[in-house]
C-alpha cells in the first residue's frame, strides 16, 4: 500500500512538474499543398525586443540546408534563427517531417536554445510558411510568460502575389500556459 501511494505521489509530481514548464503554446490548421517550394514553415520564439529565443519547429528540408538551395524558402526564420551558423545537432533537435494535413500543435517549455529558464516577461511566438516559391505567410503571437494563462491576440503578414495558396496554415492561435 505504501508503495502504490508513493509511485501515485511520484506521478502526481512529476505531472505537475510537466506542467510547469509549459510556457505557451501554438496551434493551427495546416493542408499540405501539392506541387514544388511549398509546404515550409517555422515555429520560433523571440523576446519583446526581438532577440531569438528558440526554435520550436522547422521542416527538415529547410533545416537541412534547403535554405541554401532555395533562398525564399521560409527566409525569416533562417535569418532570426542564425541557422547557419548552428550545429546539426541543434538542427536535427528543432527539425522534422513535414507533417500531413491536421492540426499541428507546439508546445514551448519556457527554455531558450540551450536549455535555460527563460525569464518571466513578454515573447513572441512566430509561424512563417512558404506557400509557394516567394509567397510567404508570417504569424506573429506576443504573450506575456509568468502572469497566468491567456489568449494571445494573432496577426498575419502575407507577402507575394498568390492569394489562392493563403489556405496552407489558417487558424493559427497561441496563449500562455502560466
Amino acid at each position: 500500500m505504501k508503495r502504490v501511494f508513493f509511485l501515485s505521489l511520484i506521478t502526481v509530481f512529476s505531472l505537475s512538474c510537466l506542467a510547469a514548464q509549459q510556457a505557451a503554446e501554438v496551434s493551427f490548421a495546416f493542408t499540405r499543398q501539392s506541387g514544388r517550394a511549398s509546404n515550409q514553415f517555422a515555429v520560433w520564439v523571440e523576446d519583446a525586443q526581438g532577440r531569438y529565443v528558440r526554435t520550436l519547429y522547422a521542416t527538415r528540408w529547410t533545416a537541412n540546408g534547403g535554405w541554401n538551395r532555395r533562398p525564399t524558402s521560409i527566409p525569416e526564420w533562417v535569418s532570426r534563427s542564425n541557422l547557419a551558423a548552428k550545429s546539426r545537432a541543434q538542427v536535427d533537435a528543432a527539425s522534422g517531417a513535414t507533417p500531413r494535413t491536421g492540426t499541428v500543435t507546439h508546445v514551448w517549455d519556457g527554455a531558450d536554445s540551450d536549455g535555460n529558464a527563460v525569464p518571466p516577461g513578454d515573447y513572441v511566438i512566430y509561424v512563417e510558411g512558404t506557400l509557394r516559391w516567394e509567397n510567404q505567410v508570417l504569424f506573429r503571437a506576443p504573450l506575456t510568460i509568468g502572469q497566468g494563462a491567456a489568449p494571445a491576440a494573432v496577426t498575419v503578414q502575407f507577402s507575394g502575389d498568390s492569394a489562392e495558396e493563403r489556405g496552407m496554415i489558417t487558424a493559427v492561435s497561441a496563449r500562455a500556459l502560466r
